[in-house]
């Protein structure tokens, strides 16, 4: 069996087995256009995104993630659902308790919500992660189409009526906290206006998290190179596999 499909709550999750485990797991959280239903993922489907699933079976990983209720923008209830897939996968199935975290674009924040909780996370990638909600948000104002688009994912994510979407983030702590003890890398393809401003708050980012001795790594990747991006997640791994 090279996958499966399997629902937690109302939410369907896949899994993706290889063909020589390795005996450790990889947990992906998705970005924008992340989905998982009955019997199909984003991830079986995108050209790009199943270069990456070979990379990870070819080395030996066990991929799992949630469709976490769509557009969830890093919710509560997304970052509950990936606690209980977590626990879920380490009683299902034989890995190494302590797992790895793939997370891209929007799944980022759910990512860095996930680290305050969950404490068996062995390392974590970013891949062009939205950092912070509030800068996001911002950054959006000047398309006001998908400015208006993203208050009402907002709004359905976190239970508010649109309007007080700016108020309730602007309340929040906002600032992206990495325990010290948790390897991260940070991959930044730099392609387009929106990669270019998420780059100047990954920087601003990056000097708090040295202050704070914070292992972590930037690798800045133009989009040609995108192909590399699973040879650098798996070395990136496999460095961090040598204390079980």
């Amino acid at each position: 069996m090279e996958n499966r499909n399997f629902r937690l709550d109302t939410e369907w999750n896949m899994i993706h087995y290889p063909h020589r485990p390795n005996g450790f797991g990889i947990l992906i959280l998705g970005d924008e256009r992340h989905f998982v239903d009955s019997q199909n993922s984003f991830w079986t489907q995108n050209e790009g995104k199943r270069k990456l699933l070979h990379d990870f079976k070819e080395a030996g990983y066990t991929i799992f993630y949630s469709n976490l209720f769509g557009m969830n923008w890093g919710s509560q209830n997304a970052v509950d659902l990936a606690a209980r897939l977590c626990a879920h996968i380490r009683r299902s199935e034989i890995l190494n308790d302590k797992i790895h975290v793939f997370a891209e674009g929007m799944g980022a924040l759910t990512a860095l919500k996930l680290l305050k909780r969950e404490k068996r996370i062995r390392s974590l990638l970013l891949l062009n992660p939205v950092l912070s909600l509030n800068k996001h948000l911002e950054q959006e104002k000047e398309h006001k189409f998908f400015y208006k688009k993203l208050l009402q994912e907002l709004a359905i994510a976190y239970q508010l009526e649109p309007k007080e979407v700016t108020k309730y983030l602007s309340e929040q702590e906002d600032f992206p906290h990495i325990p010290a003890e948790i390897p991260m890398k940070v991959i930044h393809v730099l392609s387009g206006n929106r990669a270019y401003k998420q780059s100047m708050l990954l920087k601003e980012f990056s000097q708090t998290w040295k202050e704070q001795k914070v292992n972590f790594n930037v690798l800045y990747m133009v989009p040609e190179k995108k192909p590399q991006i699973g040879i650098q997640t798996v070395q990136f791994f496999n460095k961090h596999e040598q204390d079980l």
